[in-house]
């Protein structure tokens, strides 16, 4: 059963940049490897109008079954792969081939965020889930009521880079013997009591759901595949963007990216040049529009001919 109907705009983030930077032509073939709810997508159609083409992919089938219904009128420019976007090397292998370019956006969609009954925020009380596919894997619920005091802490200082991790993984584990932590209410409310001294502007449970939605969807593991696999999914001159939304998968990506450009990693890899001397953010103007996009970094690399 999909929600799409009911799910809310999107709005993607740094869509002007990742156009210049990806340059979309006619009759090429790019991958949106989060495609989302097609926002970069449909930009990325018409840049490359009259026949480019997209791959795009997603581990959420309710977003599939929205762009699907978003992209229609794109015909068969358009494919949609329901797969995890660390597996971009097979479905490209199984699909089209190498691509003039790929996108990523680890972000989580307003539209996601909105849906209670997705788990992801502290801002609507609903099922602690967090899946990004709800059709497999373990909740976020099951996750806290399973894992020992320091595997917790450890998830929350190092996903989180939560101060107060081990406080609040304390707290988590005494209170799983008496109170339900199932909904993200509950966990909000409990993260909140144990948070001595609070961030301005910043709820106290905003690092805690972070760590949380990183250990169950696995994100940082997806994004090492991810990195491993997508420059050599790249023709000579094909070009990859990189969206991250928080100071780890940033880290990762800036050193993945130099360690290819310096040829640091195995003989076999890609060759990439990188296109971003620094890290890309958001504008004035697409910041006030916009507020997720205020913690959005892009990054972008090409691939050479070698």
């Amino acid at each position: 059963m999909t929600h799409s109907a009911s799910i809310s705009p999107h709005t993607p983030v740094l869509i002007n940049e990742v156009i210049d930077f990806l340059a979309p032509r006619p009759a090429g073939i790019y991958c949106d490897a989060t495609v989302g709810f097609g926002g970069h997508a449909r930009a990325i159609l018409e840049a490359s109008a009259p026949d480019g083409r997209v791959i795009g992919i997603d581990r959420d089938p309710d977003a599939l079954a929205a762009t699907r219904e978003a992209l229609r009128d794109y015909g068969d420019r358009v494919t949609l792969v329901h797969a995890p976007f660390s597996r971009i090397g097979a479905v490209l292998a199984e699909s089209v081939g190498p691509v003039d370019g790929c996108l990523v956006d680890l972000g989580v969609s307003s539209a996601q965020l909105d849906r209670p009954d997705r788990g992801f925020s502290f801002s609507h009380s609903g099922p602690l889930d967090m899946r990004m596919d709800q059709t497999q894997g373990e909740t976020a619920a099951e996750f806290i009521a399973r894992v020992d005091e320091d595997e917790l802490g450890a998830v929350l200082r190092d996903f989180g880079e939560e101060r107060f991790a081990g406080r609040i993984a304390r707290t988590i584990v005494e209170a799983r013997q008496h109170e339900d932590l199932s909904s993200t209410g509950a966990l909000a409310a409990l993260v909140a009591r144990a948070v001595p001294r609070r961030e301005p502007h910043k709820n106290p449970a905003t690092r805690t759901f972070q760590a949380l939605r990183i250990a169950v969807n696995g994100e940082l593991a997806e994004l090492e595949h991810f990195l491993t696999d997508a420059p050599g999914c790249l023709r000579p001159g094909g070009r990859m963007v990189v969206i991250a939304f928080h100071s780890l998968e940033d880290r990762m990506v800036k050193h993945r990216l130099r360690a290819l450009a310096a040829g640091g990693l195995s003989s076999g890899a890609a060759a990439i040049r990188v296109l971003t001397k620094r890290v890309v953010i958001a504008t004035d103007e697409e910041r006030a529009a916009n507020p997720r996009s205020r913690s959005a970094k892009l990054r972008a690399a090409e691939r050479l001919a070698s």
